[in-house]
C-alpha cells in the first residue's frame, strides 16, 4: 500500500520540471517525451476526474469540505494497481483538513520536495494565477490560502497555507520519508540534484540514461514544445507556461516593499534554506 511518491512543492517553484525529468528517465525514450503525457507515469492529486469518479454526489472544486472528505478514496484509488510506485504531483500542505491527514503516511513510500525561494516564485506565482504581485504576496502569507477548483480548471480544491507553513509541513515531517531539494539547486547541478533524487526514490541511477533525461527536460526544449503544441496543465490566462525558470528575477520585478513584506512574512523559515538578501 505504501507506492506514493509525493513530487511535491508550493505552486510555481519547480515541480512540473522534475515531473518530466522523471518522465523521459523512465520512459527512455529516443526523443523528449512529450509534455502532454506527463499523466502517463505521474498524476496529480488535484485531478478533479478521480474525485468525480469516486464521488456519490455531484462534485464542487470550489467545496473544500468535499475535496478534503473525498480525498482519502481518492488516494485508495491511485494506490489500488498495486504498483511499487505511484508518482503523485500535489501542491498540498502536508498538514490535516476537516479531520483528514492531506498526506496519508499510511500510503506514502516518499516524497520529493521542491522549495524555492519565495522572492522568485511569488513573481512566477502571479503570472502563473494572472494576479497582481501584490495580490500573490498576500496569498503566499495567508495560513488559508487555496487553490479553488472548478472555475476554468477540471482540479480539485488544494490547500495551501502560507508559503513558510507549507515549507516546514514538508520539511519537518517525521512519519514519512522526506528529501528537500532546493530549485536554485536543480538549475546549479542538475546531474547531482537529480541523482539524489533517484536514489532517493530507490531507483537505479545508470549516467547515460540520467545525462539524456537532463537534456530531454532542458527549459528550452519545455518552452519548444509548449510553443509548438501547447500544455494541457497550463492555465488559460497565462501566455507561456514555461516562462522563465530563472533564479533571481525578483531583483528586476520586486520593489522595495515588496522584498520587505515578503522578509517579514517569511523571513525565518527563508534563513534555513540559505535564501538571504
Amino acid at each position: 500500500m505504501k507506492s506514493i511518491v509525493w513530487i511535491a512543492s508550493y505552486p510555481k517553484s519547480g515541480n512540473t520540471w522534475l515531473r518530466v525529468f522523471l518522465a523521459n528517465y523512465i520512459s527512455n525514450p529516443s526523443e523528449p517525451l512529450s509534455i502532454n503525457k506527463l499523466d502517463y507515469l505521474n498524476r496529480i492529486d488535484a485531478d478533479g476526474r478521480l474525485y468525480k469518479l469516486v464521488s456519490k454526489e455531484p462534485y464542487d472544486g470550489n467545496n473544500p469540505i468535499q475535496s478534503a472528505q473525498l480525498r482519502p478514496a481518492v488516494l485508495k484509488t491511485v494506490v489500488a494497481n498495486d504498483a511499487d510506485i505511484n508518482f503523485l504531483k500535489s501542491h498540498s500542505r502536508n498538514s490535516i483538513a476537516y479531520g483528514v491527514r492531506l498526506i496519508p503516511p499510511e500510503l506514502t513510500r516518499c516524497a520529493i520536495y521542491i522549495v524555492r525561494n519565495p522572492l522568485d516564485m511569488v513573481v512566477s506565482y502571479a503570472n502563473h494565477y494572472n494576479i497582481s504581485i501584490d495580490k500573490a504576496i498576500s496569498g503566499i502569507g495567508r495560513s488559508n490560502n487555496a487553490l479553488k477548483g472548478g472555475t476554468g480548471t477540471n482540479n480539485a480544491y488544494q490547500f495551501l497555507g502560507s508559503w513558510s507553513d507549507h515549507v516546514k509541513g514538508w520539511a519537518e515531517a517525521k512519519d514519512i520519508p522526506v528529501m528537500v531539494v532546493r530549485y536554485e539547486d536543480m538549475l546549479k547541478n542538475p546531474y547531482q540534484a537529480f541523482q539524489a533524487v533517484l536514489r532517493h526514490i530507490g531507483l537505479p541511477v545508470k549516467r547515460e540514461q540520467l545525462e539524456k533525461a537532463i537534456q530531454f527536460s532542458n527549459f528550452e526544449v519545455l518552452q519548444q514544445q509548449e510553443e509548438k503544441n501547447g500544455f494541457k496543465e497550463a492555465v488559460k490566462t497565462q501566455e507561456l507556461f514555461f516562462r522563465s525558470g530563472k533564479s533571481e528575477q525578483w531583483k528586476t520585478e520586486l520593489n522595495e516593499d515588496q522584498v520587505a513584506q515578503i522578509l517579514q512574512d517569511h523571513g525565518r523559515v527563508m534563513k534555513k534554506f540559505g535564501y538571504e538578501v
